[in-house]
């Protein structure tokens, strides 16, 4: 790969992914990579490792982030990128999130104690990251390493997906108030995997609340969905952003570097944003 491309949606071991920021570093470097964003689940605490891990490589670490939301009991999750790392809203409400999350974990726990699934505790849940960002991969994983159900897939089938068995809801926001959240930081708002959220009809609402863009590259889509989010992003005036969404060893279907734009596309999101290039 050239050095002219950018994976912009990778996770760390701060959230849900197997990777510390010097593999994603690393990674990212092997496979040619010029810029990446570290895009965990409602914390920033990869970034500066990141950068720091980058630090006299030919590699530009964006700040990212990926915020967790909901509409109509619909998941909508929101990327943001370049906003303002210490200070600002959106720093003081991740807490709050990283709260919630702790919280909906051990309501996950509890209600498989209830369903007769009691060789699962929180704490062993929490050892899997390194920050307070617990996640539903985190609970799958011990599901399946305490051989409860035979894979990932099933653990998320019978337990975690959305109305399954033990699913509760994460922090409860609007997407546009996450967006709000990331554009009052600084930054700008990206709707994530608009192919598999499928609330495309949300779009011009969202515009209206200051949506700066659509990530219409994903991994393992189609051209005919990648060209049909890029034009739809044209028709709202949206920029266009892509990642790999890479979680190491979380998600067997990605890595980084799968899935990336062009400089030119870092540029109009630079832009966007009113960044120097």
């Amino acid at each position: 790969m050239s050095e002219r491309y950018a994976d912009l949606h990778i996770h760390t071991h701060y959230s849900d992914s197997t990777d510390s920021p010097l593999d994603v570093v690393q990674k990212a470097s092997q496979a040619g990579l010029s810029v990446i964003s570290i895009c965990d689940h409602d914390t920033i605490d990869g970034i500066l490792p990141a950068r720091e891990a980058a630090r006299g490589a030919a590699l530009e670490v964006i700040s990212g982030i990926e915020l967790s939301s909901e509409y109509d009991g619909k998941d909508i999750h929101i990327l943001g990128y370049f906003f303002n790392l210490e200070s600002g809203p959106l720093v003081g409400k991740l807490k709050d999130m990283q709260a919630s999350r702790v919280l909906r974990m051990k309501k996950m726990v509890a209600k498989l104690h209830e369903l007769g699934v009691k060789n699962i505790t929180f704490e062993e849940v929490a050892e899997l990251t390194k920050s307070d960002a617990v996640g539903r991969l985190h609970l799958a994983k011990l599901l399946v390493s305490k051989k409860v159900v035979p894979s990932l897939e099933m653990a998320f089938e019978r337990f975690l997906a959305e109305g399954a068995a033990v699913y509760f809801p994460k922090y409860q926001q609007t997407p546009h108030e996450a967006i709000r959240l990331i554009k009052d930081s600084g930054g700008i708002a990206v709707m994530a995997h608009p192919m598999l959220t499928q609330r495309d009809e949300l779009i011009p609402a969202l515009v209206g609340a200051g949506l700066d863009g659509l990530e219409a590259y994903y991994p393992n889509c189609s051209m005919e969905i990648v060209n049909f989010y890029i034009h739809l992003a044209e028709k709202h005036k949206l920029i266009v952003t892509g990642g790999s969404d890479a979680h190491g060893a979380g998600k067997f279907s990605t890595y980084i570097g799968k899935s990336y734009i062009t400089s030119e596309r870092v540029a109009a999101m630079k832009e966007r944003a009113g960044v120097s290039l």
